[in-house]
């Protein structure tokens, strides 16, 4: 062995020394730790949340709202504005034409109006016509460089498409439009293609690629994908597609959402601001929850002998108040909401149309099961903890199961919440764009005890 080969053998001992990190992490807690008494004493806003969930008021947006309850009534139901149209509204109208809404909402929430008949079949065939990706990208980038995390993959992807784009410093809201548009549309390909390659090259599962068909909606696309025989039933896209529209888009202030903005606001490409709420999104705070939900109910079909008893369910879920079942970390996954107290509108919508799968599937038995948790979860949590407002199930405790469902694996989860949310962050891109603001730099107050320069020698 060479002198530079055993410098590099002991380099590598230090730095694999789990003691070392270990005694350093314990420097680098307590060094890090605040008095949580001065957030109280200098009224700081943990979270930039208000002691009864509501946000602390950052900015202003004309894209989505989301309301805890109706305007003067504090204990009516959840709403979900996408401009200025509430979210139950436009379900109901494309589900009662029987037609896909991901695209018609995407279109309105870019643009700010509903489109004509007209309009929106030319912006599905433009978005079709998009949905493309050179091979050789598709075999460097997304293949050849295979991750464990699918969010991480198509992160990646992400800020390898900057190489492919002739403008990509361009932030013109036309050019930032043209960009937009194009995540929009390969999305579902960069979360599909990698997760085949993480099957073949993790799994040593066989590597099938489909090429997307312009004529399909994102839903549709998603699912011919996926599945090795691109076989799928007209509810299972319909389903699918009314999951894409409502994870569209959530208000400035969701963390991903407001991750955008705050990008933008440096004036960075569109690759690195899509890439970072792609970070933020990947949370299992934020999109990452819905898999937690699927994991906690495998776990507690394990734990309760009989799913009709509210009595056993009730103690498996004091357990997870208690720390002691799942991953105990004291939470009862897909219960409660920064914003939403009553009800999630999202729940409501996706609870009543999930019912109709789960029966086509002859797992009404299990539908009954995450039904009855929605309905005592609350119970428990209001009953053991200090509440400063209402808790209801949210989301994520349905998506889940509908992707389960849909056999989508669980790796692809929060994937399929970025294929949706793409849309809300184009849309926060370009507005935080269009309004010149200032870079956005809130203020962290120093609460260091002030210490004296000792020279080296004396340390």
């Amino acid at each position: 062995m060479g002198t530079g080969e055993a410098w590099e053998s002991v380099c590598m001992k230090k730095w694999h020394d789990k003691e070392w990190i270990r005694q350093l992490s314990e420097r680098a807690i307590s060094s890090s730790q605040v008095d949580t008494a001065l957030y109280t004493k200098y009224d700081v806003k943990r979270g930039l949340r208000d002691l009864n969930g509501k946000g602390v008021l950052a900015g202003l947006t004309q894209i989505g709202e989301v309301q805890a309850h109706p305007e003067g009534d504090n204990t009516g139901p959840g709403h979900l504005i996408y401009r200025g149209l509430d979210v139950n509204d436009l379900v109901a109208g494309f589900l009662a034409d029987g037609r896909h809404g991901f695209e018609e909402i995407s279109y309105l929430l870019l643009f700010g109006e509903l489109p004509t008949a007209d309009e929106l079949a030319d912006y599905v065939a433009r978005i079709g016509a998009a949905r493309t990706l050179p091979d050789d990208f598709v075999h460097d980038s997304v293949l050849k460089l295979t991750s464990r995390d699918m969010m991480n993959a198509m992160a990646q992807s992400i800020l390898a498409m900057y190489i492919l784009d002739n403008r990509p410093e361009d932030v013109s809201i036309p050019n930032v439009l043209r960009q937009s548009l194009k995540l929009i549309a390969t999305f579902p390909l960069l979360a599909v293609y990698s997760y085949h390659s993480y099957v073949y090259y993790y799994g040593r599962g066989s590597l099938v690629i489909h090429a997307p068909r312009p004529e399909l909606s994102t839903a549709e696309n998603f699912l011919h994908m996926l599945r090795n025989d691109s076989q799928y039933t007209p509810l299972e896209a319909q389903l699918l597609d009314l999951a894409l529209v409502l994870h569209a888009e959530h208000g400035g202030g969701n963390n991903s959402s407001f991750t955008t903005h705050v990008v933008t606001s440096t004036l960075t490409d569109t690759y690195s601001a899509i890439a970072a709420a792609m970070g933020s999104l990947k949370g299992p705070r934020h999109g990452g929850a819905n898999a937690r939900v699927v994991a906690m109910f495998e776990d507690l079909k394990q734990s309760v002998t009989d799913w009709s008893s509210d009595s056993q369910i009730e103690d498996y879920l004091l357990k997870l108040l208690k720390k002691q079942a799942f991953d105990r970390s004291g939470l009862i996954y897909g219960v409660g909401h920064a914003v939403y107290s009553t009800s999630d509108p999202r729940t409501e919508i996706l609870r009543d149309q999930v019912k109709k799968l789960a029966a086509e599937k002859n797992l009404s038995d299990e539908m009954d099961l995450y039904m009855r948790v929605e309905r005592l979860a609350p119970q428990i949590i209001s009953s053991k903890r200090k509440m400063y407002k209402g808790v209801s199930a949210n989301v994520d405790f349905y998506s889940g199961f509908l992707y389960r469902l849909l056999g989508i694996p669980t790796e692809l989860y929060t994937p399929l919440f970025a294929i949706a949310r793409i849309v809300g962050w184009s849309a926060h891109r370009i507005e935080e764009l269009a309004n010149g603001g200032k870079i956005i730099r809130p203020a962290y107050k120093g609460v260091t005890t002030s210490q004296k320069y000792i020279p080296l020698s004396a340390r």
